[in-house]
């Protein structure tokens, strides 16, 4: 306990800057209070947004070595990133990694106003690069009353609110042979804005067969075509593969947590069997927004979709191509106090899911041939109401219908699975009540409904559920929002209470593989604070600024009534979610172009089955970052920089494989590393 107590009170004391209002200088103080949110149709500013959204900005300014949002998403209160090994990601919006053993399930995510979540329900959120973010948006909670079912959260994507004629370059190197290359071409102009961005990252991993590369190629184009009309295109292309070591047990992990996971049972090592995940995803998509009249407008969004993996395991070898197309309108309606929108959101999926013996990482017999078809449409419409710009109400409500197919193509005849899910009504009701120019309350009750994910109705057993049902259950929040000192200081304070009904729960089985049950229902109540404080340049002195940005989650989550079969699990406390984590990102910026940066990240321990009998330790994360950067106000701008994660060295699980079969549940994270990077930066004219 003292050695926490400690690192708070030297991330407090360092000087610092808040991420989510970083970008490269001259505009890194700009306060986050004028970023402007977009979700839900706001389209206001920060401070004024009747729903609390959290905006990371990322532009070109970084706190880390860029190989992921790990550490900035871990930066809010009540989000959680892991990362069980270079290049897989999990998204845990208020326990939504209940029900994901690796992969972003049950979190909506929009790039670009394009949708990036398939039909099915999976986000391949490893596809993007850091140069694939100006900004990020970040909601939590139901929020299928303008964006289709789900109950875990919401992620929007953008690209070009920050955009600026020029090139960029960067290049990142370090411990375990990092090597990061990002370069960008923006050009244009205001009407006509035109973007190309290339990543390539690599890394041989800390653990033993963890090696990850990844090559990411995007474009984008914004075209005024008239007073009334603008069309943006986007085109997103990524080529990865990145090994898989797999969970290793207590006793494994305390002997040598780089090692993979090793020969057992009858089934080969992760290197043996040369596990890895060879992924190739393309996106592309256009919308065109209309003004129909000085109070109507639409934009409507068409994209399509095709996805590509190849995972050889120690059980198997699967193959899935996952073509998908789909499209979004939406009409809205607005005067001084009224503003209505409404529309619809359509996705169709055509997937088929070989599965077979695993021989030396390449394909042996066919176990399993499945042809999938997936579809949901979601209407919604949602109104807002605005008294003298001091009383805000928002409600929303949606219709969702789910239908899935299975046609499995390896059994003769050929056995075909269906099951609908639909006319789910999924409300939403805010009410924000501004009380000056400073504080805000904010009361929020929602519906949540979640269908099933084809990964979960067809899991890697290989055994189609499709007796799974669909998460639903009521969302209850009160939020009080204050600035300070002409909003240089923000604190925030969110409570909630959330019911799940049925919800989906990881199980795995001896090989590894992983299956899903409904659980009666579980109840997550929780407090999450934010604060963060900024001040600008300091006359008379050689600061350019200061800032400091902080949060911290208390989780209560527990299962209400849970009997499956002999065993019970009511009232046990959910686990792959922490009861508590805290963070802090710090920030010294001086006149003369040097900067110092500081972050720290703790988490409690985090159960790792439904019995409770098993746990992962706390941990507390330190990095930190010096470097310099050419200031004033010349178009050229480059940068050279240096830094540490992990610090303390901890010996910690990220990422962990929940209720695994003979105790492998443990994921190790890098120990100390390092890293060195250098950035140029040439800005035309807008």
């Amino acid at each position: 306990m003292k050695k926490i107590v400690l690192l708070l009170t030297i991330a407090y004391l360092l000087p610092g800057y808040s991420y989510a209002q970083q970008e490269t200088a001259p505009d890194s103080s700009r306060l986050l209070s004028e970023v402007t949110v977009r979700a839900f149709g706001q389209y206001r500013k920060l401070s004024d947004a009747v729903v609390p959204v959290k905006v990371i900005v990322v532009s070109n300014g970084d706190l880390n070595n860029k190989s992921s949002l790990v550490n900035s998403f871990n930066t809010i209160a009540g989000v959680r990133m892991e990362e069980r090994s270079p290049g897989s990601y999990r998204i845990n919006i208020r326990g939504s990694s209940l029900r994901s053993p690796f992969g972003v399930r049950n979190v909506k995510v929009y790039w670009n106003d394009i949708p990036v979540t398939d039909p099915g329900g999976n986000t391949y959120f490893n596809q993007f690069a850091w140069n694939n973010f100006s900004s990020i948006e970040i909601f939590k909670g139901p929020a299928a009353s303008l964006y289709g079912a789900g109950t875990g959260g919401l992620i929007l994507i953008n690209n070009l609110d920050r955009w600026q004629p020029g090139v960029s370059l960067d290049y990142v190197t370090g411990s375990y042979n990092l090597q990061n290359v990002f370069a960008s071409a923006r050009f244009g102009n205001g009407d006509n804005k035109n973007q190309f961005t290339y990543a390539h990252n690599q890394s041989d991993g800390y653990r033993e067969q963890s090696a990850m590369r990844r090559d990411n190629f995007s474009w984008l184009s914004q075209l005024k075509i008239s007073e009334k009309q603008e069309l943006s295109a986007a085109v997103l292309f990524t080529d990865m593969e990145y090994q898989t070591p797999g969970a290793l047990t207590l006793a494994e992990f305390n002997a040598n947590p780089k090692a993979a996971r090793p020969a057992a049972g009858g089934f080969p090592s992760a290197a043996g069997a040369k596990a890895t995940i060879y992924q190739k995803n393309i996106l592309a998509g256009f919308t065109n927004r209309y003004e129909i009249n000085s109070s109507l407008q639409n934009a409507t969004t068409l994209y399509g979709a095709f996805s590509q993996i190849k995972n050889p395991t120690f059980r198997n070898y699967e193959r899935r191509n996952e073509p998908s197309y789909g499209g979004r309108t939406t009409f809205t309606w607005k005067n001084k106090q009224w503003q209505l929108a409404g529309g619809a959101e359509f996705q169709q999926g055509f997937f088929n899911t070989q599965v077979s013996k695993n021989r030396n990482g390449n394909p042996d017999t066919l176990q399993t041939n499945d042809d999938i078809n997936y579809k949901n449409l979601s209407v919604f419409l949602q109104a807002d109401w605005n008294l003298e710009e001091k009383w805000f109400l928002q409600g929303g409500l949606s219709i969702n219908k789910t239908n899935v197919e299975f046609s499995r193509l390896s059994s003769y005849p050929v056995v075909k699975q269906s099951r609908s899910y639909k006319n789910e009504l999924a409300p939403r009701l805010s009410l924000m009540r501004k009380i000056g120019n400073d504080l805000s309350l904010f009361a929020t009750v929602s519906r949540g409904f979640s269908p099933p994910t084809i990964a979960e109705l067809l899991p890697s057993t290989g055994v189609i559920s499709t007796d799974l049902e669909a998460e639903e259950g009521w969302n209850y929040e009160m939020t009080a929002r204050y600035f300070f000192f002409n909003k240089k200081l923000q604190l925030e304070a969110t409570g909630f209470y959330f019911r799940l009904d049925n919800a989906l729960v990881q199980r795995r089985d001896v090989a590894g593989a992983d299956f899903f049950v409904n659980a009666g229902n579980v109840k997550q109540k929780g407090i999450e604070i934010f604060a963060s404080y900024l001040t600008p340049s300091i006359r008379g002195t050689f600061i350019d600024h200061l800032a400091i940005t902080g949060g911290y989650t208390y989780n209560h989550f527990r299962y209400g009534s849970f009997i499956k079969g002999t065993d019970d699990f009511s009232g046990k406390k959910v686990p792959s979610v922490p009861a508590g984590t805290f963070s802090v990102w710090a920030d010294l910026q001086l006149k003369n172009g040097l900067y110092l940066n500081a972050n720290l990240y703790a988490s409690s321990r985090i159960f790792l089955n439904d019995a409770n009998t098993a746990a992962a330790s706390s941990y507390q994360l330190l990095g930190c970052r010096i470097g310099w950067k050419r200031t004033g106000v010349s178009k050229t701008r480059y940068s050279i920089y240096a830094g540490a994660d992990n610090l303390l060295d901890e010996v910690y699980s990220l990422g962990n494989d929940i209720n695994a079969v003979g105790g492998r549940y443990y994921n190790a994270a890098p120990a100390r590393n390092y890293y060195a990077g250098i950035s140029f930066q040439l800005n035309a004219k807008k």
